[in-house]
């Protein structure tokens, strides 16, 4: 069998896997390369120089690019200026909806942008009263139209530039993509708003990601903080020489010892003997407070009402976690009271409850079921609550993303982006150098940890590319691709270039809706240069239409990662996505069939 043959047929296979959806795409996409070693059509270099292959690595830059983004609150952020601008409108928060969308993933990528609007949409269409299925679709459709506005919106345009580049036509510019991108985008608005409300279900939500905008508030609640106030001691004041651990307000009903700071600066302390000049941090009402100053001889230094600790609970820098003490923690039976310190200096315990009553002022000896609010810095809660012996409620990196926009590091991650950018569109230096310096830029500058760089990253993405780049290159190397061009320039050729730009199109489109676009594109590639070259008309136009063809992945749910990510929350069925799918797909190819030769003439 020649090794045309050979390609063909295991394309076939990839093809039908992708489609059956039992094995995971990475196995597949490996497979297929495994397979095509075996069987003599790559040599071992060529089945693994994928994983070193230029494109491959600017995507997973890019992934880290955009945690850093989200980790350091720019995303959340944006989602509170979407909040404060769509107002009670729902076709105003519907338009700025798909406008952020689009700009988001032009600068981050579509997974990445949906990922950190969705919680955000949701929460404010549930406020407005009305079904997150009415907003959820039209942000994944508006963010695969914003793919197409830069370089960077989507692996696809990567893949497209360095084939446009191999095929000697020059890659593609960083803001070239917005030519078709930007009547994409209005093209994509104009369909949702004039046809959304018709063709959009109006379904209850079965899978709703959590709320945590109003998390301060609902912790203060739940834990019944009062006004907050800084007792500093005295000369003469009968609580020197007690036990920081044990400062003696037990008596005051209410009154609740937050933390004790010796010599009323630095972090909690919980050890050694109260001194003159320490402050006791402590949460009550006012006239139990001022009793106890009086009769204690402690001077109110300072007085913090409730809704200013709601506002200050979470902030830049510091946080507050909820735990639970399960079953056969090693914490159970640790003595502990509000103000105790922990992990080392750490931490401090703000609040104890049993069954859910709270505990107060009063030494417990934890046990199962006991949850404790405890409070740290960010960077203190995330290494210290990843223990098994207390379980979660809400994790401080997902409190911490949802609540805290533009948090620590936020400017030096814009001005990472921005740095990337410029490099990008200026073409200074290659593409994968800008994104690798940019990625590197957010460790070093400490926006992100190594361990949160490589949890961004899309592993699934960076295998099944970096898998299926042998497949593409066996059918540009064996002659598969030739063949079958021949074959579509042979059924259409007669008819003109743009009969065969018509058909690699649609063809394209099918792949879109069953497989991933990634790998639709790592397929037609070689199929549309072959087919470009033997009826002699320039490989550029006809790579930019595929490029778009691939950006049209709206008739499924599993046609992107976007479009499922979508549908528990918005509880979608299978059959949804068609409905308004079609109109999106329609304006698709009419741009890549009909607009794309006008402006790079075939």
């Amino acid at each position: 069998m020649s090794h045309s043959a050979i390609s063909l047929g295991v394309l076939g296979v990839v093809v039908v896997l992708f489609v059956w959806n039992r094995l995971p795409v990475e196995i597949v996409a490996i497979g297929s390369a495994i397979v095509l070693y075996f069987t003599g059509v790559l040599d071992l270099g060529q089945v693994v120089s994928g994983f070193g292959d230029a494109t491959v690595v600017l995507i997973a830059a890019l992934f880290v690019v955009s945690e850093g983004l989200d980790a350091s609150g720019v995303t959340a952020w944006a989602g509170q200026v979407l909040v404060a601008r769509a107002g009670d409108s729902p076709r105003r928060l519907l338009l700025l909806t798909m406008l952020m969308a689009a700009g988001l993933t032009a600068l981050i990528n579509l997974n990445g942008s949906v990922a950190a609007l969705l919680p955000v949409a949701v929460v404010v269409a549930m406020r407005q009263r009305q079904p997150p299925s009415r907003l959820l679709m039209p942000l994944a459709f508006a963010g695969s139209a914003g793919s197409l506005l830069l370089l960077t919106g989507s692996p696809v345009n990567l893949l497209v530039s360095e084939a446009a580049a191999n095929a000697g036509v020059g890659g593609i510019g960083y803001a070239e993509f917005a030519l078709v991108g930007v009547p994409l985008v209005l093209g994509t608005v104009a369909i949702v708003l004039a046809l959304g409300p018709r063709l959009l279900p109006a379904r209850a939500s079965r899978a709703l990601p959590p709320d945590l905008s109003g998390h301060a508030r609902t912790l203060v609640e739940q834990y019944a903080f009062g006004d907050i106030y800084r007792l500093r001691l005295r000369e003469g004041s009968p609580l020197a020489d007690r036990p920081r651990a044990s400062p003696g307000l037990d008596e005051y009903a209410g009154l609740t010892v937050v933390s004790v700071l010796a010599g009323g600066v630095g972090p909690p302390v919980d050890h050694g003997v109260l001194a003159v000049g320490d402050v006791l941090v402590v949460s009550g009402d006012a006239d139990t407070v001022n009793r106890s100053a009086i009769e204690r001889r402690l001077a109110v230094e300072d007085a913090r009402s409730r809704e200013y600790v709601t506002r200050t609970l979470l902030n830049r820098d510091v946080g507050v976690v909820e735990v639970v003490i399960p079953p056969r923690s090693s914490l159970v039976g640790m003595r502990v009271r509000p103000g105790s310190v922990l992990a080392r200096g750490d931490l401090v315990v703000l609040a104890v409850q049993r069954e859910g009553r709270d505990r107060g002022n009063r030494d417990t000896d934890l046990a199962v079921g006991d949850s404790v609010l405890v409070e740290g810095t960010w960077e203190a809660l995330d290494q210290n609550v990843a223990s098994p012996n207390v379980l979660v409620v809400d994790s401080p990196e997902l409190v911490r993303r949802q609540t805290v926009p533009m948090g620590r590091g936020s400017g030096r991650a814009i001005a990472i982006l921005a740095g990337m950018v410029i490099l990008l569109a200026s073409g200074a230096i290659p593409a994968v150098l800008a994104a690798l310096l940019a990625a590197g830029a957010m460790v070093v500058v400490r926006v992100l940890t190594m361990e949160q760089a490589y949890r961004g990253v899309s592993w699934t993405t960076v295998v099944l590319v970096g898998g299926i780049i042998p497949l593409s290159t066996a059918i540009r190397v064996s002659g598969a691709g030739e063949a079958v061009g021949h074959l579509i320039v042979q059924a259409v050729g007669a008819a003109g270039p743009y009969a065969l730009l018509a058909a690699i199109v649609l063809l394209t489109v099918v792949f879109g809706q069953l497989i991933s676009n990634t790998a639709t594109a790592l397929i037609m590639i070689p199929i549309a240069v072959s087919a470009a070259a033997q009826l002699h008309v320039s490989a550029r136009p006809v790579l930019i239409s595929l490029c778009v063809a691939c950006a049209a992945s709206f008739l499924t749910p599993v046609a992107t990662p976007a479009n499922l990510m979508v549908m528990g929350p918005a509880g979608y069925r299978f059959g949804d996505y068609w409905k308004l799918g079609l109109p999106m797909v329609a304006l698709f190819v009419a741009v890549a069939v009909l607009l794309v030769p006008l402006i790079w003439p075939l």
